[in-house]
């Protein structure tokens, strides 16, 4: 297990410096710079000398390679240099929003889990029964759905419900606090949006989990459990859901790793200081230094994701082993 881990650590190396050279290449494509940007927000666009003494002082007139190593070395050593935009440090400006991404995610992966396992395994027991049609159609609608429509009806649902309840609107609040701090203020924060989210994707893992186990409960060990007298519900948990899991395994940590940095809309709509709201910023103002410090927050994020699944994996199933 251990050479397992190794040899995936050691091959997630190209795949870190692979996304580094596309998002370093890729940024600089894109017309203008963050000197133009920052010139023309301040009205001083007709004034060359001021641009090119700023690319000078932010090394963007240094040859592309130079530019390319100075980023590597950044990585391997750990210094993401300041943001151009603002001039402080990147590992600052994403360490007010990690916190965040990361708890949003987490409970968003959690409401997720809760809603699609139960509804998944209910519509494949049930299958072609109204209770499955009705589990369909939920899921379908939550696919259909975005998850910033559906923020933004909670959003008008607490302005109307807080108005007739109470006798006046109420929001979640908009200043972050950690749930180390005050719990009940993080969470009448980030419920909601976990809520938006978690439906959206819940909707996507009640689909897989109902279409495995619609393959694995025609098996024939899942009939010799049921010839053995075995309950209903043996049958399903212990012998066909460890099976048909594995599946919806790879689609929750996908779903918990593309939330780090995928909830662009969502935190606009609740407004959230999110990771995705910096990187949306940060490519608008064409911040180098910062997108390609957050695209590779999230590329660190997938590999990891993907490193514990797979371990996951041996630990649901004996019989699987990694040498």
């Amino acid at each position: 297990m251990y050479k397992y881990i190794l040899k995936r650590l050691v091959l997630a190396i190209p795949t870190v410096i692979g996304a580094a050279a596309i998002v370093f290449f890729l940024s600089r494509l894109i017309p203008g710079d963050v000197c133009e940007v920052r010139l023309l927000d301040m009205g001083m666009n007709a004034d060359l000398g001021l641009i090119e003494l700023c690319r000078d002082n932010l090394g963007l007139n240094d040859p592309v390679l130079v530019q390319f190593a100075r980023f590597l070395k950044g990585l391997v050593t750990f210094d993401l240099g300041n943001s151009h935009w603002t001039g402080n440090p990147v590992e600052a400006e994403i360490k007010l929003r990690f916190a965040l991404s990361l708890q949003l995610a987490i409970m968003a992966t959690m409401v997720s889990v809760v809603i699609a396992v139960p509804l998944g395994i209910i519509a494949a027991v049930k299958q072609d029964t109204w209770i499955d049609y009705v589990v369909r159609t939920i899921s379908i609608a939550g696919v259909a759905m975005p998850s910033f429509w559906v923020g933004i009806l909670l959003v008008l649902g607490l302005l109307i419900f807080s108005q007739a309840w109470f006798g006046e609107p109420w929001m979640p609040p908009i200043e972050y606090v950690s749930v180390f701090e005050d719990p009940v203020a993080n969470l009448s924060q980030l419920i909601w949006p976990a809520i938006a989210v978690g439906y959206r994707y819940a909707a996507v893992t009640a689909r897989m989990t109902r279409s495995a186990l619609l393959d694995v409960i025609r098996e024939d060990y899942v009939r010799t459990a049921r010839s053995k007298g075995l309950s209903e519900f043996v049958v399903i948990n212990r012998h066909a859901l460890m099976n048909a899991f594995f599946p919806v395994l790879t689609v929750i940590g996908a779903e918990l790793a593309f939330l780090m940095g995928g909830l662009v809309v969502t935190e606009q709509v609740f407004n959230l200081n999110g990771l995705a709201r910096l990187l949306l910023e940060s490519v608008l103002n064409q911040d180098y230094e910062m997108t390609q410090a957050l695209v590779m927050v999230v590329v660190t994020v997938f590999v990891f994701v993907n490193l514990v699944v797979d371990l996951l994996y041996a630990w649901l199933d004996p019989r699987i082993r990694y040498s």
